[in-house]
């Protein structure tokens, strides 16, 4: 349900976005309005924006099928707004790298919920690491495609010149993943124990 809630008001406030470019300018994460004006609600708005209709909704769909897996583990550890919790902390830590790095620079902007996404998709590995995701509609293992992400975010964000905060994708799924053992250490050694007894 609360996933539902998330994907609705992010969808809500994009769509206002794309009509109202002054929107957009207020929501973005720019580095000058947190440097200079203490705007440091940007940290969290820019989680809510996007791009455009395929980057909201590629965004949308991947949480909408992880975020319902994870969201029942997180409200038994935390209760009911657990969840929403942790999907808000992690667009404020998956973008902090990144304003650090352009904190100085006026001319840096990003958007999206990849970062936070990202944190849920790795979440969801981590408890069910053998399950299949499809890619292009191809079944892939859920560890393979984690270990895939990681490595290509990290070459990408090395490269540079696309766009795209990999950054944040990679920040995110460090925060997914630590999050999850720190709220249930135990859920480490499912995750071996699981690991090292593939099952599809």
């Amino acid at each position: 349900m609360l996933t539902l809630i998330l994907i609705a008001v992010t969808v809500l406030v994009s769509w206002q976005a794309f009509e109202r470019p002054r929107l957009i300018e207020r929501l973005i994460l720019w580095p000058p309005a947190i440097e200079r004006n203490h705007q440091y609600d940007r940290l969290v708005t820019h989680g809510f924006i996007h791009a455009d209709w395929q980057h909201l909704l590629f965004n949308m769909i991947t949480l909408f099928f992880f975020g319902r897996a994870v969201e029942p583990v997180f409200a038994q550890l935390l209760g009911p707004v657990g969840y929403v919790f942790f999907y808000l902390s992690a667009i404020v830590v998956a973008i902090l790298p990144t304003w650090l790095r352009h904190r100085h620079d006026p001319r840096y902007r990003s958007l999206g919920a990849s970062g936070a996404v990202s944190a849920v998709l790795f979440a969801y590995i981590l408890l069910s690491p053998w399950s299949l995701i499809f890619v292009f509609f191809l079944p892939v293992p859920a560890i393979l495609y984690g270990v895939f992400y990681v490595g290509y975010s990290f070459w990408m964000d090395r490269q540079g010149g696309d766009n795209i905060n990999h950054s944040a994708h990679l920040s995110g799924a460090i925060y997914g993943v630590l999050f999850m053992l720190l709220m249930e250490p135990r859920v480490g050694a499912v995750f071996l124990e699981r690991l090292l007894n593939p099952s599809f």
